[in-house]
């Protein structure tokens, strides 16, 4: 092995991971076996994998090294570790989606996102933790127990990629596949201090679907620690597919190829409240605005905007819940016992909406569309908070008071699933830190179909201020 810190190695980009890979500078085998170490050390402090595939591991970094040594052809992430999230189909590897019903499930595919990483090279440590069938913004089951924050392990590390997030913020992996339903990858990147963006709504195939939940609402996509990583993953996930309906055609553009250009001109609108939040903590509004501000630097146009008010909140949970009443009311009969008791909850509140009260919910998500596109007809990003507040206290499920106000449960996030119920792409960016060292996140939002921009932006932004040089301390 190179003289390397293995700590260092455990941090090292995906982007210059690749490039020594291919020279045998240090094989993916060196870096897989630094990586085992390292998670036989922390994840049992932090709960951030629940199943691990040590032993497919260290083949799959052998045959990355081989294709090396034997003048092959390469993926684009061959040789890189990488963890995939408990609600994605993995061939022959246990997926429980967080549920008892799934305990010991073993699928017999691959979902469509896992088969091109793997095609790709990628060497997979595992599965994730995430909250049963990931439909709350915390990582706690009934199987796996609570994952914790690696900054503060009394804190959540979010959810539903909580799993993913605590992993790839503690350095137990290089990439981290997550998914977002209504902030699941932005969220936790947020509260664990990570690059995470969900791309547009279709841009990464979501296929096999087994449920209904989430289906227009759902995007898979990265929780990395820098924009590049996050480009060159994208590059390998996105592209259509034909089992999924919604997929999006095929771009004749690599990300990573183009995410070091910063645009000429830019005009950037900030909302600290986005029309929907109510309480937001000072010190997230305090950052958000500082860094907003930053643009100017280089020469974009940075101001305020304004957002009308619209109840988007209960259209979502309506929406939501609705869905997951939809797929798991069935279930309730044979497993209430056995399930969460929060999901049972939500399962009940869905029960009882009407035919109308769910098509009013449709209704308030177009109307919330046209605000936003109306929004983008003369801003080319969106800024806001990630989220309303810091991680918070383990064992609860959401904050009940922010910025010194009672909220309601799903507050904190009123500002991530906006975009889902809009599809626009959406990325989170560490931008600051609370007076209690806790990582704060700020949402960069393009127009549909332009993730480029997006990634573009974020990179500026990492280079006018970088984070990467904080890592978490374990005893």
């Amino acid at each position: 092995m190179i003289s390397m810190n293995k700590e260092d190695i455990c941090f090292m980009p995906a982007c210059e991971m690749v490039e020594k890979i291919k020279t045998q500078e240090i094989t993916s085998v060196e870096i897989t076996e630094t990586l085992i170490e390292r998670i036989e050390k922390i994840n049992p402090i932090i709960n951030a994998y629940c199943t691990l595939t040590l032993d497919l591991a260290r083949e799959m970094a052998k045959k990355a090294d081989d294709a090396v040594k034997k003048g092959e052809k390469l993926g684009a992430l061959n040789g890189i570790p990488t963890s995939i999230k408990d609600l994605n189909l993995t061939k022959g590897i246990r997926t429980t989606f967080g549920s008892k019903i799934y305990e010991n499930f073993i699928p017999d595919e691959d979902g469509a996102v896992v088969k091109r990483l793997k095609n790709a090279g990628c060497v997979i440590l595992g599965k994730t933790n995430t909250p049963e069938f990931g439909y709350i913004g915390v990582t706690h089951n009934l199987i796996f127990g609570e994952t914790k924050n690696p900054w503060n392990l009394e804190r959540t590390s979010g959810g539903s990629s909580g799993g993913a997030a605590a992993a790839e913020a503690a350095g137990l992996s290089i990439l981290a596949q997550g998914s977002d339903g209504g902030g699941s990858i932005r969220s936790p990147s947020a509260l664990n201090g990570l690059y995470g963006i969900k791309p547009s709504f279709g841009r990464v195939p979501n296929y096999p679907q087994k449920y209904l939940f989430g289906e227009t609402l759902k995007h898979i996509g990265p929780l990395v620690r820098n924009v590049k990583d996050a480009a060159l993953m994208l590059d390998v996930m996105k592209g259509p597919h034909e089992g999924d309906k919604y997929s999006l055609p095929k771009e004749d553009i690599k990300y990573i190829d183009h995410v070091d250009e910063k645009p000429k001109k830019l005009k950037i609108g900030y909302s600290l409240d986005l029309g929907v939040a109510k309480a937001v903590n000072p010190e997230i509004k305090s950052a958000v605005i500082n860094s907003a501000q930053k643009f100017e630097s280089l020469d974009w146009d940075v101001e305020e905007i304004k957002v009308k008010r619209k109840n988007i909140e209960l259209a979502f949970l309506t929406t939501w819940t609705s869905m997951i009443a939809y797929d798991l009311k069935p279930k309730l009969a044979e497993w209430r016992e056995k399930m969460d008791p929060g999901l049972i909850k939500a399962i009940e509140a869905g029960s009882g909406y009407s035919g109308p009260s769910f098509m009013k919910a449709m209704n308030i998500r177009r109307i919330y569309y046209d605000i936003i596109y109306r929004i983008f007809e003369q801003y080319d990003i969106i800024i806001t908070p990630t989220v309303a507040c810091t991680a918070f206290e383990l064992g609860k499920n959401n904050p009940d008071i922010i910025g010194g106000k009672p909220v309601s449960p799903a507050s904190w996030t009123l500002f991530t699933f906006v975009f889902n119920m809009t599809g626009h792409p959406a990325a989170s960016i560490p931008c600051g830190w609370s007076s209690e060292g806790l990582p704060i996140g700020m949402q960069i939002v393009g127009k549909r179909f332009n993730d480029l921009k997006v990634l573009q932006v974020s990179k500026a932004f990492e280079e006018i201020a970088p984070w990467q040089d904080k890592r978490p301390k374990f005893n």
